[in-house]
Parts: structure tokens; sequence; C-alpha cells
């Protein structure tokens, strides 16, 4: 389960093989405030239980919405300045000091992640969405009908957006995400006039705070009683799945990932995906493990250590054991091959191939915390049926 919760769609198939979403807004009143107090955080008005990568800030009656790590190691927060449309016309705050000017709430909005998709359905903003790029990578039924019946363009690829179509949609606001903040296509856009704000759900450290991102969204669409509703039901049901797991005595150990070239990558101990392991109550060998990226092993260090390992989880992108005998025959020695005791989510695709892990992983990781508890405690969770892992063919 190499980044068992993945970034997200950078054409991210390689990523995960490793395997290893939002807030209160206030009524306003025009009022116009120096730049000593403009500049104040007088108070929060949202609620944040696990997040760290993003805030609102309360200025006198304004709100300013600051992403604080947008990518790993960024060196400075972004901050944008959310407006009702009355306040744009008529505001005489310093607004060249922020990184964007943000209407609330969002009309039409372009996004770059399928990660983003969920929020945008949990909302019920799907109908907001105009462009995407890449489109075939997303597998949501009710968004995908939108694109069938041509409400939402292909924008290319997420490095290189069609900038051109972009431009055309007019979105009132482009939600993107990257790894360094270098973006051509996202600096064109914003030169343009169009707000670009980067989102950093997948930089989070547990898979609740990735989750709660779905406040981001809230926000700016002005549905942050929504959001708060629909991250609480998650947390509760990742909650109570990991009471239930607590509950068993015996834990099945657990092998991830698979070989790239002549390394083996699977997930640190301090990471997401093991946090997820850990709450299913289940023995993963590299717990113990402290890293800030994936793990990057020998074939003879996993085999040595995970040979008799009862369960492998998300073996890379192999959809199957022949696929995967035939790529390398020595995995065909540990144990859980042998007894066919694999579980993959790359094989839960849409109608147009993209995973639905990738797409629902972040938003949903009560789901993903039901599958691996069903897979490991098979007598817990008895009318569940796996959202995202099945067996490997």
């Amino acid at each position: 389960m190499s980044k068992l919760l993945h970034i997200n769609h950078l054409n991210i198939k390689l990523s995960i093989t490793l395997i290893g979403l939002f807030f209160f807004v206030f009524s306003c009143k025009k009022e116009v405030k120096s730049s000593a107090e403009e500049l104040t955080p007088i108070s929060t008005g949202l609620t944040l239980k696990y997040a760290k990568g993003f805030n609102i800030i309360h200025s006198g009656n304004h709100k300013i919405l600051e992403v604080s790590n947008p990518w790993p190691k960024a060196e400075h927060s972004y901050k944008y300045l959310l407006l009702t449309k009355a306040q744009i016309e008529n505001d005489s705050l310093n607004k060249a000091k922020y990184d964007g000017i943000i209407t609330i709430p969002v009309k039409k909005i372009v996004v770059t992640s399928t990660t983003h998709i969920p929020a945008l359905e949990l909302l019920n903003k799907e109908n907001a969405l105009v462009g995407f790029p890449g489109t075939p990578y997303i597998s949501s039924e009710k968004t995908r009908t939108r694109i069938d019946n041509g409400f939402v363009r292909e924008l290319g690829k997420n490095e290189g957006i069609n900038t051109e179509v972009l431009l055309e949609l007019q979105p009132d606001l482009v939600v993107g995400f990257g790894v360094d903040g270098t973006s051509k296509s996202l600096n064109t856009i914003k030169n343009s006039g169009i707000p670009v704000i980067y989102n950093g759900d997948w930089v989070e450290n547990s898979p609740l705070a990735k989750a709660e991102w779905i406040k981001f969204f809230g926000v700016i669409f002005d549905k942050n009683k929504e959001a708060e509703i629909a991250f609480n039901k998650i947390e509760k049901e990742y909650i109570d799945a990991k009471k239930l797991a607590a509950t068993v005595i015996n834990k099945p150990s657990i092998l991830s990932g698979a070989m790239h070239k002549d390394i083996w990558y699977l997930p640190s101990g301090t990471s997401p995906e093991a946090q997820i392991l850990k709450d299913a109550n289940v023995n993963y060998l590299w717990a113990d493990t402290v890293a800030s990226g994936s793990l990057a092993l020998s074939f003879e260090t996993v085999f040595t250590k995970a040979k008799t390992a009862d369960i492998w989880l998300s073996p890379s992108y192999y959809p199957s054991l022949e696929t995967l005998k035939k790529a390398n025959n020595h995995y065909t020695k540990f144990d859980a091959f042998q007894n066919k005791n694999m579980y993959t989510f790359s094989n839960t695709t849409g109608k147009t191939g993209g995973v639905l892990y990738y797409e629902l992983g972040i938003a949903r990781p009560d789901l993903v915390l039901k599958d691996i508890i069903k897979i490991c405690h098979p007598e817990l969770l008895k009318d569940y049926q796996p959202y995202f892992f099945k067996p490997l063919n």
C-alpha cells in the first residue's frame, strides 16, 4: 500500500506505485481599514482539528485565506483576500500585497487534481467545474456525465495546461497544485488576471488532515456549514472503524509496494499510509521506521523481512498475479503470493480507466480504513464490501 493515499494525479501512476478536502465565513460589512489593522489577525473563523497547511484569518471585516504549506518545504505562505462582489467594487484595501483576490462565492472553477473532485461533489458544487487537465482520469460517474455532455472542457496536461482554452472559459478561480510553485501554465493564468490558488491537501501528514481540506473548498463556495457536516461524518466513520479494529487480538503481518527498477518502495512508519495500517490494528513490518518520504530498499532487504508476511497490499500497479510474476519471478517466493493473499486498488477504475483510489482516497480515508480492516480482520464489518481494494486476480 505504498503511498496508500497519494498525491494526486501528476500522472501519478508511478508515484503511487510506491503507495504511497473548507471554512466558516462570516458576513462582511463594508469598512475601510488601515494597513496595520488589515494585517493583524483578529480572530479565526475556522475550526480545524487536523489540517495544518491552511487557515482562514479574520482581519476586521475581511477574510484572508492562508495556505502555508502548498508543497513540501515551501519557503513562504500564500495569502488570498476573500471578498464579496460588492466589496471588490467598493473597497479601498491595499490588494496588491496579496497573492490573489478571490470573489466569493465562486461560480465557475477549474481544478487540476482528481483529488479535488470529491470535495466539489460532497458540497454539491460539481456544476461549477468548467475545465480540467486530463479528464479521462476522472472516475466519478456524476462528473463524467458532465464531461460527456460537454460541460467540462479538456485542458490538456497538468504540467502544460492549455491556457488558450482556459482563458476562453474565464473561470472565477483556478485551484492548482505543484511541487515548487514554478508552473509556467499557472503563472500565465495568474498574470492574465484569473486568480490561482494552491491546494496542499496531499502534503498533510495524516489521513484525516488530508480529508479536512474539504473546508478549504467550503469557504470558496460559501458552503462552510456543508463542509463541516461532510467532514464530521467522515471523521466519525473513521474513528468508529478504528475503535472496532482495536478490539481484535490477532494482527496479520503486512507487506506493501513492489520494485521499480532495482528499488522497492514502500511507506515509512511515519506516513499517512502507515497511520491507516496502524489504525486498522495490523502489524505493518516497517511501522517503526521514520522518513519524510517513501522507504527505498533492496529486494533482499524486503524479502528477508517479509517473506512470511500474511498479506501483501498494493503491489505497485500490477493488475494480476501473472503480470507480477512476469515482471520478476522472485515475487512468487513470498508466502502472500503463494497463498494469494494479495490486494490492489489499481483494478477499481472508472469507465475511462481512471483509478478511483487516486481520486477519492484522500477525501474518504474512512473507506480506505474500512477496506483494510475488512481484508485483515474479515470477522469484522461483515456486511461491508471493499470500495477500493480487491484481490489480485
